[in-house]
């Protein structure tokens, strides 16, 4: 089958993050299979107009506003060559709205839903906006097409706003992260870490303060902030720390590579994600496969990929004291702790990307989308 995937970013996009990986690890999946995939996406600076990564043809048109645009026309004016026999339309922040052009069958693909995201990345004015269109324009799409997504927050999201529960199917969450052999020797000094996009959304800051807050219980503590800085909150954080009484024990180490980043995940003892929301916390379960417990906020997507008291620690408050009570409660008890390390990296080892391309293909093919 010819397959068409719209997402407003793939894998190199400078803002790719969880759901970029996803979509590349199914999308792969369903060229090996034997399918044709093209993502159709937007453009970035720097960027070729085409590409191609893993058998999957990648096109970019527009840029992060004006590729629901340029993708409609795009589809419109490439129509036979496309050739679609189905179209996934990945709703991030916005869908494409496909099914109203694409005259082939679709569905929909949610990671997160995006309304309370608004207010840390935008502008008000276009915040306001966004937020009063997402419940309009889920009353349009909620037309009876199949919706995929991956966390049961995702979906009970979804069922708030009128989709119907027989037309959602909630997938496997996957890492490309493969699982330590076994669980290794950590840092000398505890050592939380933190990593991903430093941006409003994430609240990094909440975990600095938090880890000013724990170390005066535990002073040996010590912080990693692996994540690009150059943004307007990164050099926001880099000043906040500069100031800090604790500064010379909080590392500033910039963007990381992948394997930078495992090993990091190996050596510390617990991760803080501290999101206002995510679809699944992907880099939850990737520390985990690598025996790095996690403490999270209480939010859609993180107490999903947090078995609360079992693989890691969700916070009763959501506030960087909260964050700090947790964080100490995790690394004061060295036998619970363990426990939890243990657990986690179990768990890890169930959510694999073929779990999730198998939950994928099924979900299509309950709907007879794919062949």
């Amino acid at each position: 089958m010819n397959i068409v995937w719209m997402s407003w970013k793939d894998r190199e996009h400078p803002r790719a993050g969880g759901a970029e990986v996803v979509a590349e690890e199914l999308a792969a999946r369903l060229v090996a299979a034997g399918h044709t995939v093209t993502l159709l996406t937007s453009g970035f600076p720097g960027a070729a107009p085409t590409a191609s990564r893993r058998g999957v043809a990648i096109i970019r048109t527009g840029g992060r506003f004006t590729t629901y645009f340029t993708t409609w026309r795009y589809f419109r004016q490439h129509r036979a060559e496309l050739a679609a026999d189905l179209v996934i339309d990945e709703c991030n922040t916005m869908p494409y709205f496909a099914a109203w052009y694409a005259q082939v069958p679709t569905a929909l693909f949610f990671h997160m839903l995006c309304r309370q995201i608004w207010f840390y990345e935008f502008p008000s004015v276009l915040a306001q906006l966004g937020y009063l269109a997402e419940p309009v324009y889920l009353r349009l799409l909620k037309r009876r097409q199949l919706t995929i997504t991956v966390s049961q927050s995702t979906k009970a999201d979804l069922l708030r706003h009128g989709f119907r529960a027989a037309d959602i199917r909630v997938i496997a969450e996957g890492t490309h992260v493969k699982p330590v052999p076994s669980l290794g020797r950590q840092f000398s000094r505890p050592t939380v870490l933190s990593h991903g996009s430093v941006r409003p959304m994430k609240r990094t800051l909440d975990q600095v303060k938090a880890f000013e807050i724990a170390k005066s219980t535990i002073p040996t503590l010590q912080l990693v902030i692996s994540g690009d800085l150059s943004g307007r909150y990164g050099q926001r954080l880099r000043r906040y720390v500069a100031a800090s009484p604790y500064a010379p024990d909080i590392q500033l180490l910039g963007r990381t590579t992948d394997a930078e980043k495992i090993q990091l995940m190996r050596q510390c003892h617990a991760i803080a994600v501290t999101s206002v929301k995510e679809g699944w916390g992907l880099i939850v379960t990737e520390a985990a496969s690598q025996g790095c417990p996690a403490v999270v906020y209480n939010v859609d997507g993180l107490r999903d990929a947090v078995r609360g008291g079992q693989t890691g620690l969700i916070v009763q408050r959501n506030t960087p004291a909260g964050l700090a009570a947790a964080l100490i409660e995790l690394l004061s008890d060295e036998a619970r702790y363990a426990a939890l390390r243990r657990a986690a990296w179990d768990w890890s080892h169930e959510l694999t990307f073929d779990q999730a391309y198998a939950d994928f293909v099924a979900a299509l093919r309950s709907k007879k989308l794919l062949t």
